[in-house]
């Protein structure tokens, strides 16, 4: 009795390993599925690999993104369930294969959760992780800090590409090549994202100033002499930090739905954000009892910066009531994003040729698809905002070329490329020889 016992112990946990083994066996290999963000898709490669002890690990790319790996912190399959993590993309995913095991369909979930549906790719159909034509070098801009640097060649006047926040220069896998068969294309992945060095996720190590004297440091470390310097969304801060302190060291900046408060601050109308931060510090002069601090003119301050603050306030309130909470709120936002975005810093001006391009009114792609009132709403918020901003563009510079692409989406140069290389093409020709 007690040797059947051991018996049929011993043929369970033989049972029990087997299908371990051949579960791993089905789930493990290459993935891929597209990612809908309603205003930009993602391409998802996930690769499963099964160990010599049969449990699984697992990388995922996001190629649009760049050919950076991810890895997954926790892996699990209970057939047909796969569920994975990635930490570091304050990602999770849960799923269920198909009978077949040549689907797997679930659910993403990284702030508001999102249908994300994996195929089982073949040699054939297996997307390249990184088809761009580019070089890779690693810049020195700082103490222990190192930027990633693409460069796609090209023998025409130099170009330089800057991301918006969250990409990596490899977002320009496909649009740079076009560019290089006139220019000479550069990309540059800012601190903090990619492979580019991370140093603390403290304000005073991204600040506009910060990244924009990243920028010079590149340009001048590889000798490029006043390039035209390019940058999506978030890169509109430094785009004006060097337009407006460092002109003589570019031939001109070009805007690619970049031109919003962090890089052209309405002097009209103020921004909630940044007359918040400044507020902010103002009242911190004036807590702190510092006796070297101009208390009259940080109260000053203070009452100049309550104005708009109040404006904004009100504003944001009432578009609470029909629109839903920010992503953040129900996630934090990566810290890296939150000491970017709390550097912000106003620029009212810039002293160097401009092109700012503007996607409006703005494509939202699937945002809010299944509530059309929010969605009304948000357009309607998004068309106001960003009128505004070219408004104040073309007011505070008025020798800039102004821009508006409609029915573009904030990825202006993925959703109109050839809209915008005519324009860019345009603005460049127009700009005198570098000397």
């Amino acid at each position: 009795m007690k040797r059947s016992s051991m018996n049929t112990a011993r043929r369970m946990m033989l049972f029990a390993l087997l299908t371990l083994s051949l579960h791993a066996q089905q789930i493990a290999g290459t993935w891929q599925g597209t990612l809908d963000l309603g205003q930009q898709k993602l391409r998802i490669v996930l690769q499963i690999d099964k160990a010599a002890d049969s449990t699984l690990k697992g990388t995922v790319y996001s190629i649009d993104q760049g050919p950076d790996p991810a890895a997954v912190t926790t892996l699990s399959f209970a057939n047909p369930t796969l569920k994975f993590v990635v930490d570091s993309l304050h990602a999770s995913y849960e799923g269920t294969m198909s009978a077949d095991g040549k689907t797997i369909t679930g659910t993403v979930t990284q702030g508001a959760p999102k249908p994300l549906v994996f195929e089982r790719a073949t040699q054939e159909t297996a997307w390249k992780i990184d088809p761009s034509p580019h070089t890779v070098q690693m810049i020195s801009v700082d103490k222990d800090v190192k930027l990633e640097v693409l460069d796609w060649g090209g023998t025409g006047r130099p170009l330089v590409l800057l991301t918006g926040l969250g990409n990596n220069a490899h977002v320009f896998d496909k649009f740079a090549p076009k560019l290089a068969a006139t220019y000479h294309v550069y990309g540059i992945t800012r601190r903090g994202f990619g492979v580019s060095s991370k140093p603390e996720a403290i304000t005073a190590n991204y600040t506009a100033t910060r990244l924009g004297d990243d920028v010079l440091a590149v340009i001048e470390a590889l000798h490029i002499n006043k390039p035209i310097v390019a940058g999506h969304s978030i890169a509109g801060e430094e785009l004006s930090y060097i337009g407006s302190q460092h002109p003589d060291k570019v031939a001109g900046l070009i805007y690619l739905d970049a031109g919003y408060p962090y890089a052209m601050y309405d002097q009209v109308n103020g921004d909630f954000l940044i007359d918040a931060i400044d507020l902010r510090r103002q009242l911190n002069q004036i807590l702190d009892m510092n006796p070297d601090a101009d208390r009259k003119k940080a109260l000053d301050g203070v009452i100049a910066d309550l104005k708009f603050v109040e404006k904004g306030a009100i504003v944001q309130r009432q578009r609470m009531e029909d629109l839903p909470p920010p992503q953040w709120s129900r996630q934090p936002p990566p810290p890296v994003g939150t000491a970017i975005m709390l550097g912000q810093q106003r620029f009212t001006t810039i002293n160097a040729p401009a092109l700012a391009i503007f996607a409006t009114p703005k494509d939202l792609g699937q945002l809010l698809k299944d509530n059309p009132k929010a969605r009304a709403a948000l357009q309607a918020a998004n068309n106001h905002d960003t009128e505004q901003q070219a408004t104040a563009f073309e007011r505070q510079v008025p020798a800039a070329h102004v821009v508006r692409i409609p029915n573009a989406s904030h990825y202006v140069f993925v959703s109109n490329e050839a809209d915008v290389l005519r324009e860019m093409n345009a603005f460049i020709a127009m700009l005198p020889a570098a000397n």
